[in-house]
């Protein structure tokens, strides 16, 4: 009797500790450039706690903001063997891996907002999804950045003779610097963790990026001129790793796919709350705003750019984004 109420408690024990295994979440390491709070944090946050939601607390979060894990490219890397297991990251860095990105990342390329997210979301943006895979990465939907404006030290922009011979800190980009060289300017390529010790120490004198990182990152600290030149759109991306996807059931990828649209819509959100009330912010740092640039005099300069983006892209995938309306 004894032996059978032995056995008896240790099916029970061995049960409970089976549940008490199937229970037991699994915790994803997330990271981004910027602070938790910055747009990146906000969709990471939204995308995180839907997938908690929608896997009944199976899969978690665990966030890396402000670059703890390293700059974008190094996150991707990460992503890309396993070692971490999602980045939300601009394109700067993307095209490195997946060519097919570059594209989106031409200056000028986009009117407004509403014109880059019809793209995005549209046949050529969920396209360009459909590349990942065969470079190691799962792309669960674009998420954004924004427009990027010029800050820096020395003067005014308006014109691209106004920024002719500033040092300028870029992305690990070539169609970003390509186009940055016909506005005179000096691209100098550099992990976004190391931008605001460069600036602050006059390493370079500039740097472009959207209103919501010249907030989130304090740039006013360190640069006085903002010029809304708006001359590139940033889109981001949420990425996961294959290790991850892999294990998922296709219930569970559902889950993550629809946590990422909800995940753009908040990141979306809070770029178009700090493009509307950031301006202000920085100017009450001490940041001097240009609001009017002369946008034609740079799309100008740009022309010689378009002339190599067209042989590299095709004059007619150029167009066809130009055309979406």
């Amino acid at each position: 009797m004894k032996l059978k109420t032995s056995f008896a408690l240790a099916a029970v024990a061995f049960s409970v500790s089976l549940s008490a295994i199937a229970q037991t979440p699994t915790t994803l390491k997330i990271g981004y450039a910027t602070t938790k709070e910055s747009h990146y944090g906000v969709g990471s946050t939204v995308f995180c706690d839907e997938v908690e939601k929608g896997t009944q607390g199976r899969y978690k979060c665990q966030h890396f903001a402000s670059s703890a894990l390293g700059g974008e490219r190094e996150m991707i890397e990460a992503v890309q063997i396993g070692t971490l297991d999602l980045v939300n990251t601009s394109t700067g860095p993307v095209g490195n891996f997946v060519p097919e990105v570059k594209i989106v990342d031409i200056p000028f390329l986009f009117r407004d907002y509403d014109h880059a997210r019809k793209v995005m979301d549209g046949p050529i943006g969920q396209d360009i999804l459909t590349k990942f895979p065969s470079k190691g990465l799962i792309a669960l939907g674009w998420t954004e950045n924004g427009f990027r404006h010029m800050t820096n030290s020395k003067r005014d922009i308006v014109k691209p003779a106004d920024a002719a011979g500033l040092k300028m800190r870029t992305m690990e980009n070539k169609v970003h610097m390509e186009g940055y060289k016909t506005f005179g300017i000096q691209p100098t390529p550099m992990a976004f963790p190391e931008l605001f010790g460069a600036l602050q120490q006059g390493t370079v004198d500039g740097q472009e990026n959207p209103i919501p990182v010249i907030l989130s990152s304090k740039f006013a600290q360190v640069q006085k001129h903002l010029s809304l030149t708006g001359h590139v759109y940033s889109p981001a991306l949420l990425l996961l790793s294959p290790k991850v996807w892999g294990k998922l059931s296709d219930a569970d990828k559902k889950v993550f796919t629809e946590a990422a649209k909800k995940g753009s819509v908040a990141q979306r959100k809070k770029v178009n709350d700090d493009e509307a009330n950031g301006i202000a912010q920085l100017e009450k740092d001490g940041m001097k705003v240009i609001r009017t640039v002369d946008g034609n005099a740079f799309r100008e300069a740009l022309k010689p750019a378009y002339v190599n983006y067209a042989k590299e892209f095709g004059a007619d995938n150029i167009k066809k984004i130009q055309d979406v309306r």
